[in-house]
């Protein structure tokens, strides 16, 4: 048995190697954690390795730092990467990847560095080694390297001294590659014809097809018979084929292939946003706006369609796409960006200005890629503005509005029907059931919510069930010959007792140009409740008198009864009283009950 003494010396050596493997730990670097980290995962000590992954990051490492340890040690570095991707502990590749998203945060930090890119221009003047390895560099740099060598462009063209030759920049300049398109082409604005002229050879040595539209335009609009040419030979060095195509269609296409997210024009991975860039006059340099991935593409395919119009104005196509943009732009809920500017409007205000081709257009294109954002946008603004014509609008063989009351999404099935039933068509279409099942469907909220669309929430259902009903009254008072509103009278006759009063009444007034004796009944029964408001009990014997008058008496003898008796009984309220008799009166009934009430209160 230890004697207190001795346990009070193992507690003491105990301490001081807990203590010193303490100062051990803090006084390793971040080069030792990162190292140290590769090692254990490399020998398969996962349990040591994730230790270390955890000290690295409760460093708060400065991302250039650790993307530095990472290009040092390039096979570590891809086997965090297979880790990150393969490795069975989920703790592990939880800390692996957060390990590699500070890695790649320095690495766009260091090719993005403006004072790095200006000494790597700098550097292309310098020796043979120094040039290749500024070259490399500025092409690892990519779209961000641009406006710097275009700077120094500029200067170097004013200034036949400058440090860096113009020769040296001209032949860098293609060799950024692709993603210089999009700041290349922004630049094409400046007002130097001999800046331009690099910009254009610039393009047409790259040779992407997305430089294309804007080469094109140089050739339909510059005024500069050096500019033309240099264009057109850029274009015939990029695809010969599209000498001859618009520049108006070519933006039109190009704008398409944003849309549809190519992948040969998304923008950089190793970050979450992409550029939109511009030439900024003012300052006679390109400026850059950061946007969100999640609707870079869209942005990028409206300035397409910009373009297209500004190169043809009568060129109609780009503005139903532009439109659809625009939609799916405002459906990541994201804020415009802004170079929108503050009051810049919303989509549905476009929408609804642009008129109905252009909305089928964008509707067409939603119903095709199944796109409930677009689709529900161009329903709602034709059914702000069109009337019948222009809601059975035909695209080609198809008649987009039709088509999108079997829309997977309930948002746009119902908005859609509702736009019709507000037209008010008199001409017979195929789909006209569908209209009323649809509007049916939303007055008794009984649809159910495509999984993949967005959740359908009870504000959106109240909403729909509320327009649903204000739409059949308006096809119900206006006797419409195409709708058949009988197809909706269980929904009609339930929404009697629907929970919003205003739906009551519209149903027991829809109800009333029914010629049915179930939808007289459901009036009468929905008057006689005295569940319900009385406002609500007094719209109910209005309705019954218009039933009456459009239909004739379909009232059963109790109904009749209950009705007498209200009519008779002192206590009844008198606003209640009157409603009830001027029912009681429509529905022309024996004058014996007539007789009745007048002998009843009758005094002698």
């Amino acid at each position: 048995m230890l004697s207190g003494r001795t346990v009070a010396w193992i507690l003491v050596i105990g301490c001081c190697v807990i203590g010193t493997g303490f100062a051990q730990n803090q006084s390793q670097t971040l080069a030792d954690n990162w190292n140290d980290f590769l090692h254990y995962t490399k020998i398969g000590r996962f349990d040591l390795a994730k230790g270390y992954a955890q000290a690295v990051l409760q460093a708060n490492p400065d991302p250039a730092e650790l993307f530095k340890l990472a290009e040092a040690n390039q096979q570590g570095y891809i086997l965090a990467m297979k880790v990150a991707e393969t490795a069975h502990d989920d703790e592990l590749v939880r800390l692996t990847q957060q390990l590699l998203n500070i890695v790649d945060q320095g690495r766009f930090l260091r090719r993005t560095e403006p004072a790095l890119i200006v000494e790597e221009i700098r550097r292309l003047s310098t020796t043979l080694r120094g040039k290749m390895t500024a070259t490399r560099r500025l092409q690892d740099a990519g779209e961000y390297a641009v406006p710097f060598i275009l700077d120094a462009m500029a200067e170097a063209i004013r200034n036949p001294d400058y440090e860096v030759k113009l020769s040296d920049l001209i032949e860098v300049l293609p060799k950024v590659g692709r993603p210089a398109i999009r700041p290349l082409a922004a630049s094409l604005q400046m007002s130097s014809d001999q800046l331009r002229a690099e910009v254009i050879r610039a393009l047409g040595r790259i040779g992407y097809p997305q430089g294309l539209p804007y080469l094109k335009q140089v050739v339909e609009n510059a005024q500069s018979l050096e500019l033309r040419s240099l264009a057109a030979e850029s274009i015939r060095l990029i695809d010969p084929r599209a000498a001859n195509t618009p520049a108006a269609a070519m933006f039109y296409q190009l704008g398409e292939r944003y849309y549809y997210h190519d992948e040969s024009l998304a923008p950089a991975k190793d970050v979450s946003f992409g550029n939109i860039w511009f030439w900024d006059a003012e300052a006679n340099r390109l400026a850059r706006v950061q946007v969100d991935q999640k609707y870079f593409h869209e942005l990028v395919v409206m300035r397409c369609c910009e373009w297209s119009l500004k190169c043809d104005d009568q060129f109609g196509l780009a503005i139903g796409l532009w439109l659809a943009s625009f939609f799916k732009a405002e459906a990541t809920g994201l804020p415009m960006p802004e170079y929108f500017g503050e009051n810049h409007a919303g989509a549905l205000v476009y929408a609804t200005i642009s008129g109905p081709e252009y909305l089928h257009q964008a509707l067409a294109r939603a119903v095709n890629d199944r796109n409930a954002a677009v689709a529900l946008g161009a329903v709602e603004a034709l059914a702000t503005t069109a009337g019948e014509k222009s809601l059975m609008y035909a695209l080609g063989p198809s008649q987009p509005l039709l088509q999108t009351l079997t829309f997977p999404d309930l948002a746009v099935r119902y908005s859609a029907a509702i736009a019709i039933g507000n037209a008010g068509p008199r001409q017979a279409f195929t789909e006209s059931r569908v209209v009323v099942q649809n509007l049916a469907e939303a007055l008794a909220r009984s649809g159910r919510q495509n999984a993949s669309a967005e959740q359908w929430t009870e504000e959106l259902a109240e909403s729909y069930a509320l327009r649903s009903a204000d739409a059949m009254y308006r096809l119900a008072v206006s006797r419409n010959p195409v709708i058949d509103l009988s197809l909706a009278q269980p929904a009609l006759v339930a929404a009697t007792n629907d929970k919003q009063q205003e739906i009551q009444v519209l149903a027991a007034q829809v109800l009333a140009y029914l010629n049915s004796p179930n939808a007289q009944r459901a009036i009468a029964d929905m008057a006689m409740d005295t569940g319900h408001e009385m406002s609500v009990r007094i719209s109910a014997f209005g309705a019954l008198v218009d039933s009456a008058k459009l239909n004739g008496n379909m009232a059963s003898d109790a109904t009749v009864n209950a009705v007498y008796a209200l009519i008779q009984s002192t206590e009844t309220d008198p606003a209640l009283r009157a409603a009830a008799a001027a029912a009681f009166g429509a529905l022309n009934l024996p004058s014996q009950k007539v007789k009745d009430l007048i002998l009843d209160q009758a005094k002698s």
